[in-house]
Order: structure tokens, then C-alpha cells, then sequence
């Protein structure tokens, strides 16, 4: 990729993690809607689940995540006993006693809950749904905090994959972003899982951060390597100080321009693909047989709000402080902030705070933006008649997209478009063209290189 492209497509656009996009949503979906399309879901399907702890040990500095500092485990166990009551709280406006098909802890850091609060949070969700025994339960892992009674206490309760955070194993920029954690240390965490007969294992890198060059990436993604994970996430440092006020202590100037991420990126994921790891999509690797690289063969690789995932539930419901819900009707979210969360379960309401209703014309663009993001490709027509909707509407969309085509960004073959190997950086500002959304909201967003 050439810096001139570089230069002319690094703009603000989403990860289409949804569509519409958080940022999008709107007060008018309330707790009383959330209660009333969870009496609709269907009583056969089966849902997922998120579970959102909003606390950590210490405050990285790139963090992007809805977290706080803790230092007494007072506001933990407090938050626990919220969590259960949300729990019940939705239970008693589904159909029935749901069955479970994903369950995903994250943060924040969920092993900062005690061994015992993670049995115990693991239990109530026994009783209140039906989870599976094929159920994907996956926790994110801080590799400094946890314990092996924590490691214990998760396969005790079913846990079967495990995403340990990495970022970068270079010592300079873990102290410049204040996350110091050694190899051995992750390496460590990585054996007990094992040893506790947890079966999946993925691993968090990240490129864009301070004093990161392409050499030390490199040395980063040999040593994670070595730790033989099945699935690797590459994301890009978001720099977005005036959301994420911590972000400004960070050296900008030691932070690598747009040319530099892109050879970042490049070289890791040249060097995972040598090392026989399949690319899927935009940001993750795994290995050939596992099951998400399946999935990307098959063409039924799908999107959500924790990233690339096998999950194919229609209904994804969390719990906890600021997480998402995407349920058939539309998107929820609870409260940002756990005092409002807190006190909205405490009154024994649902914690909503805003959403969004899904109109016909949301459900077909988020389909193509979801089969761009997963599979590079889409057959506009295709899409539209399984939506019982036409292609005119979408003139405006096939003009931006011959733009991109004219700069090797995507190739159109009448209404089929596809996007090249050297182009599916920037496989986000395609999706952009049919969003309907963005231009009111740009700035929300973090850069596409």
C-alpha cells in the first residue's frame, strides 16, 4: 500500500462491531422495550451471553475499555451481587428457561472476581439458563493478576477458552503504556490453563503503540509464538485522548505515524501466516482446523461486539455495567457507569439507558457490511432478495464504490464486489459506503490504519 492511499483513506470510520454502530444509539429504546423483545424471543433458539466486569487491578494507558481502577475488592463484591440480580431480572421476562450456546466474560478484567465469585456468578446463570454442553465459555485473562485457584475455579465451571492480554512484550513500551508483564509470566498463565484442561487459547496483541518499530513487533510475535496460542487477535492502538482521558499521558510523539502502523501490521501478519496461521478477516488469526477458520471456509464466519466469532445465536444478551445486547428487534445497552447500573438493579429495573430499532433497511446493510468484514466479498443482489429488497436504492453506494475501485480498493463485478489482498486494510472504509449513519459521528471513531 502506498503512503499516498495510506494517506487518503487513514479516515475515522467504525470497526463494525454492529450497524448501525454504538454511537448511533438513542434514548427512546428503553428498559420497557429491552423487557418486551426478551418475552419475544423465540423459546427454541438458543442466546449468548456477555458478562461485562467493569474493574482493574491498574489503569493501562491505551486502554479503550469501560473499566475503573480498584483497590478494595468492596465495590467488587458489591458489583456481584448486582450482577446476580440482573441475572434475574431478565430470566423473568424470557419465554422460558433459555438455552445457552456462547457465554463470554470481559472487561475490565473478570478474574479480578474472587475464585469463589466466579463459581458463584457460573452457578446462578446454571439456574437461570439452560447452558449447553457444546457452549463456548471464554474469559479474557490479565496474565499479572490471575491465580491458579482462579484457573481452577473457571474449569470447574466449564471455561474452554481463554484470551490472555498481551499487547507487546517489549519492555520499553510496556512501561510506557504501564503494563509490565513478562514472557514468563504469560507462558505461566498459558500452562495452567492447559493443565486445567482448557482447551482454547488466544492471545491479544496489539501494533500503533508508543516506541513500537517493525523489529520489535516482530520479536513480539515470535515470543507469542512460542506460547503455540490457537487463535491471535492484532489490533490497532485507537488514540482517542479526548474520549479516553488516560490515552494523554501517553508520548505522542513517540507514537508511529499511519505509514509505520501499516508496516507494523504487515510484518505480524506476514508472520503469522508463515507460521501456518489462517488470516480471518480484518484483525485475527488461527490455526487451519480451528473452528473460526472453518467457519471463514464455509462463509459462516460472523461479527459481534467481542470481534470475529463462530456464535450463529440471534440473540446476544449482557449483562453488567455499558454492555451491548443485540437481540432479533434491535440493539440495548445498560448504563456506562456502575453507579447508574447499580442503582437502576437495585430498584429492580433493567439497567437500559438507549438502543436502537432495527428498521429493514439496518438489517440488509448490516448484512453486506457483515459479509465484507468476514468473507471480503458480497453479492449485493444476493443479499437484497434474502431481504425481499431490491438493489436501485443503492446507486449512490456503487458511484463511492467505482471511487475506491479506481485506487485498487475493491473490485466490482456488476453488483458483486470483492475486495483484493492489498486492499483489505481498508476493508472498513468500504463497509463505510453503506453506512447510513456515519457522517453525523465521525469523530467517534478511531483511524482505519
Amino acid at each position: 500500500m502506498t503512503p499516498e492511499l495510506i494517506a487518503r483513506y487513514d479516515q475515522r470510520v467504525p470497526r463494525y462491531t454492529s450497524y448501525p454502530t454504538a454511537p448511533y444509539f438513542k434514548p427512546d429504546v428503553s428498559a420497557e422495550t429491552y423487557a418486551s423483545w426478551l418475552s419475544e424471543l423465540a423459546p427454541d433458539r438458543p442466546v449468548s451471553l456477555y458478562l461485562h466486569v467493569p474493574f482493574c487491578a491498574e489503569l493501562c494507558l491505551y486502554c479503550g475499555c469501560n473499566t475503573a481502577v480498584t483497590r478494595s475488592y468492596k465495590a467488587v463484591a458489591a458489583y456481584v451481587d448486582c450482577l446476580e440480580r440482573e441475572i434475574d431480572l431478565v430470566a423473568r421476562h424470557l419465554p422460558g428457561r433459555m438455552a445457552v450456546a456462547h457465554v463470554h466474560w470481559g472487561g475490565g478484567t473478570p478474574t479480578i472476581l474472587s475464585p469463589d465469585d466466579l463459581r458463584r456468578i457460573s452457578r446462578h446463570l446454571d439456574e437461570a439458563f439452560e447452558i449447553r454442553q457444546d457452549a463456548e465459555i471464554a474469559v479474557e485473562i490479565d496474565p499479572r493478576t490471575i491465580t491458579p485457584e482462579h484457573v481452577k475455579a473457571l474449569a470447574a465451571s466449564g471455561l474452554n477458552r481463554a484470551s490472555l492480554g498481551v499487547q507487546d512484550f517489549d519492555p520499553r513500551v510496556q512501561e510506557t503504556i504501564r503494563r509490565v508483564q513478562s514472557f514468563e509470566q504469560t507462558a505461566r498463565v498459558a500452562s495452567w490453563l492447559r493443565e486445567a484442561g482448557v482447551s482454547g487459547l488466544n492471545l491479544d496483541l496489539m501494533y500503533g503503540l508508543p516506541y513500537q518499530s517493525v523489529e520489535s513487533v516482530k520479536r513480539s510475535v515470535d515470543l507469542a509464538l512460542k506460547l503455540d496460542p490457537d487463535r491471535i487477535a492484532l489490533f490497532g492502538y485507537a488514540h482517542v485522548p479526548w474520549m479516553k482521558r488516560h490515552q494523554a499521558l501517553l508520548p505522542e510523539a513517540s507514537l508511529p505515524d499511519s505509514v509505520a502502523r501499516v508496516e507494523q501490521r504487515e510484518a505480524a501478519a506476514e508472520a503469522f501466516i508463515r507460521a501456518g496461521y489462517v488470516q480471518i478477516g480484518l484483525d485475527h488469526f488461527a490455526k487451519p482446523g480451528d473452528p473460526m477458520a472453518v467457519r471463514q471456509r464455509d462463509g459462516r464466519l460472523h461479527r459481534n461486539f467481542q470481534g470475529y466469532t463462530t456464535d450463529e445465536a440471534t440473540a446476544l444478551i449482557g449483562f453488567g455495567t455499558s454492555s451491548i445486547g443485540s437481540l432479533p428487534q434491535g440493539y440495548i445497552q445498560n448504563a456506562p457507569t456502575t453507579v447508574a447500573y447499580r442503582e437502576a438493579v437495585l430498584k429492580g429495573q433493567l439497567p437500559i439507558v438507549r438502543g436502537v430499532a432495527l428498521s429493514d433497511d439496518d438489517r440488509l446493510r448490516r448484512a453486506i457490511i457483515e459479509r465484507l468484514m468476514c468473507d471480503f466479498s458480497v453479492d449485493l443482489d444476493e443479499v437484497a432478495s434474502e431481504f425481499r429488497s431490491g438493489t436501485d436504492g443503492f446507486a449512490p453506494e456503487i458511484d463511492a464504490i467505482d471511487d475506491l475501485a479506481r485506487d485498487g480498493l475493491v473490485i466490482r463485478d456488476g453488483l458483486t464486489l470483492s475486495i483484493p489482498d492489498e486492499g483489505r486494510a481498508l476493508v472498513r472504509n468500504v463497509c463505510a459506503v453503506f453506512d447510513r449513519y456515519l457522517e453525523s459521528g465521525a469523530q467517534r471513531h478511531s483511524r482505519a490504519l
